[in-house]
Formats: C-alpha cells, structure tokens, sequence
C-alpha cells in the first residue's frame, strides 16, 4: 500500500452516485455495483474546483497521456498512478478514407496505440490505480480478450495478482497475452456473461476485486479521457457524429459523461455529438432495444461474432447507452461480419491504419448512414478504431 504522506494528485473526487437513484457514497473504499439498486456507480468532482487548474493553457503544458487530466480522475496519491503511458491517441484525419466514401470531414481516433494495443488500457489503468489505492491485492475480470490483456499489464505494474475468465474459444494470442504477464487464466464453456458469473462465484472464496465492465466506477473514468482529448485536439469543439463500436458500451458512456464535465467547466458549449452505437448483427441488444424504444436491452440470445470486444450480449449500462444515443440525437445500427471484414481493408489501404474489426465496423456503419442521408457529406464524423488488427490476423490468414 503506497506511503498516506505520498504526493497528492489534483484529483476532485467528491463522492460516488448511484447511476439510477442518484444515492451517494463516500469514494475511498472497494465497491462494485450500487446497493441502492445494482446499477453502476459513477464518480462525481467538484467540476468547480477542477475548472480553476485545468485550463486549456495549464493542460498545453501536460505529458500527454490520460493522466494530464487528473482533476476529473479519481486517483488521489501520485505514487498509486499505475501508468504505462496510456492515452493522447493520435486523431487522424483521413482525407483518402473521407474522398473514397465521400465524408471530406472522416477522421479516426486511433486506440490501437495504447498500450496493450486498444482502448481498454484507459479503463484499466485508472480501475487498477484505483484498486491499488484502495488497498485491493488481487483482481478478477470476465473478458472475450483486450480488456483481460490490459487488467492483467496493470496488474503486473502494481504487483497485484491477476484472474482472468475468458471463454474457451477466445483466440490464442488474447491468452497467450495474459499468460505471459503473470496472470491467471481460466477458460470457460460459454460467453462473457458466464465468465462473469464465475468471477462473481469467486468473490466469497478468493477475495478477489471484480473490475468487470461497470461493475466497478473507474473503468468508465479512464474511457472518457477519449471525450477530453478529443474535444482538445480539436480546438474544444466537437464534431456532428462519433460513430462508437458497443460491447459494455464503457467507452460511449464515458464519453457522455465527460462532455457534461467539461461544459460544467466552461471548457465546451452546449452542443454535443450524434452518439452512434454500432453492434454486430450476430449480437445486438442495444439496437434492437433503440428501435423498440426499450429503457433496457434484453439478453441476446446465441450470441456470436468475429468481432470479440462485440460480443456481449448483456451489458449493464444498457439504459445509460440508450440516454446517451436519445439524448444526443443519436442512433444505433448492425453491421455484418463480413462488412467488418471488407472494410479493415478499405480503412487500411486509405489510412496506414490496420483497425480491429470493431473499428472496422464503424467504417461500415458510416458508409451506410452516408448512403441513407443521416449522415450528410459535409458533417464531421469521428470513428473510433478500438484496438490493432494484428490482434486478429488469423480473420484474414
């Protein structure tokens, strides 16, 4: 446990909030889900204090990796930051991509150069921080693939002893990965909900941490570092569309969360981004819920896609994805694997970039909102590429 005297960070953490009832708890102790309701918990900043020391000209001066945001982070001691450099991804605007499609204004967040090699180090390295801050000693995470690979990093880094639940047909090197940075794996005959299970059945016997997907309050915190940099490489202004690919749905959730932050701040205006959620066809509750006019998104039965990180056919954030997608005049749509597969192709060979198919998928998801008018030709549109195609070569072979 780190040093109580250690450096203090400029952290503005206030309190935890029960995402449904709005019921608040003290922040400096181990939780997962809400006792109010078994919804996730969000952390809540003095939006106010932080506003007074992250300015755009205080953060022009910053490392840039995520944790040049630390007032709106909730790791209090310096020396409990488990970092390997994550964030400050470049956003690339790609003009051959956006000629070819006929979107002059196409740029992509490239998340396949974090660390572990995609978006989920954001989220993992704040949860693990925060773990480690609290005192936890040994993690546990379901997962199809990226997000045990970066629990079990940051848990390396820490010292702390990592579990990972994977089903049993994840690819090898997602477990070839985890293996080699210490972790332990258990494969398990089913999806990532039944690997959830497992890591809840173990809580009582192992005392372990679950840092699943929203079941605890800090992934988010990491993933909606991609809203503030995105809004500053843009000059904190945003675009008329983020196209989003949605397992658990962390990462659109946070990026919500962060530009109701910084409008608090004076750091944007009130204007925000049509949210696009985009799911496989092989596995897709959030749509179906959106088109039914759902609050929740009903498990999707047999689910099954290429796409790993979609692969999710429960998530429980659902009904804050849906406010976020109703909210923002937003929308959700399904590609097919195929698409996915056709259009890492047309990505990299405009853009240098090898997308994952989850990022690949968004491509698809434009090009068809494109064709139907939702999206008009001169709007600006980002995509985010999630993770690195080479994690998923043998699609391809």
């Amino acid at each position: 446990m780190p040093a109580a005297h250690a450096t203090a960070t400029r952290s503005t953490l206030t309190h935890l909030e029960c995402s449904r009832t709005g019921t608040r708890y003290a922040p400096d102790q181990l939780m997962n889900l809400s006792p109010a309701s078994g919804k996730p918990l969000l952390a809540r900043y003095d939006l106010a204090a932080a506003a007074v020391t992250m300015t755009p000209a205080a953060l022009a001066t910053r490392p840039q990796t995520m944790w040049r945001y630390e007032e709106v982070l909730p790791v209090r001691r310096a020396d409990a930051i488990i970092s390997l450099g994550e964030g400050w991804t470049p956003l690339v605007h790609a003009e051959r991509l956006g000629a070819r499609i006929g979107c002059p204004q196409t740029y992509i967040k490239d998340e396949s150069l974090n660390p572990t090699g995609s978006f989920k180090a954001r989220g993992l390295s704040a949860a693990v921080s925060r773990a480690y801050e609290l005192g936890a000693t040994r993690l546990a995470i379901p997962s199809a693939g990226n997000a045990a690979g970066a629990m079990s990093a940051y848990a390396a880094a820490a010292g702390l002893r990592a579990d990972v639940f994977m089903p049993a047909d994840v690819p090898r090197l997602f477990r070839t990965e985890c293996e080699q940075l210490g972790a332990t794996v258990t494969l398990v005959n089913g999806l990532i909900t039944d690997c959830g299970v497992k890591v809840r059945e173990g809580i009582p016997v192992h005392g372990w941490f679950d840092v699943s997907t929203l079941r605890e309050p800090y992934r988010i915190e990491g993933k909606k570092t991609m809203g503030y940099e995105l809004a500053e490489q843009m000059g904190w202004r945003l675009p008329d569309v983020i196209i989003y690919p949605t397992g658990g749905g962390t990462g659109l959730v946070g990026m919500w969360k962060a530009f109701r932050e910084m409008e608090c701040m004076g750091l944007i205006g009130p204007k925000r981004p049509r949210m696009v959620s985009v799911q496989s066809t092989g596995c897709a509750p959030i749509v179906r819920a959106f088109e039914q006019g759902d609050e929740f998104a009903e498990p999707w039965q047999g689910a099954a896609t290429v796409a790993d990180g979609l692969r999710v056919p429960a998530a429980i954030g659902d009904f804050l994805i849906l406010e976020a997608l109703r909210a923002s005049g937003g929308t959700a749509i399904a590609v097919t694997d195929q698409e996915m597969l056709d259009y890492a192709r047309v990505m990299g060979s405009h853009t240098g970039i090898f997308p994952a198919p989850e990022g690949a998928a968004c491509l698809a998801a434009q090009v068809r909102l494109l064709q139907q008018g939702w999206i008009q030709p001169e709007e600006t549109v980002v995509l985010f590429n999630t993770g690195s195609g080479l994690k998923y070569a043998h699609l391809w072979g």
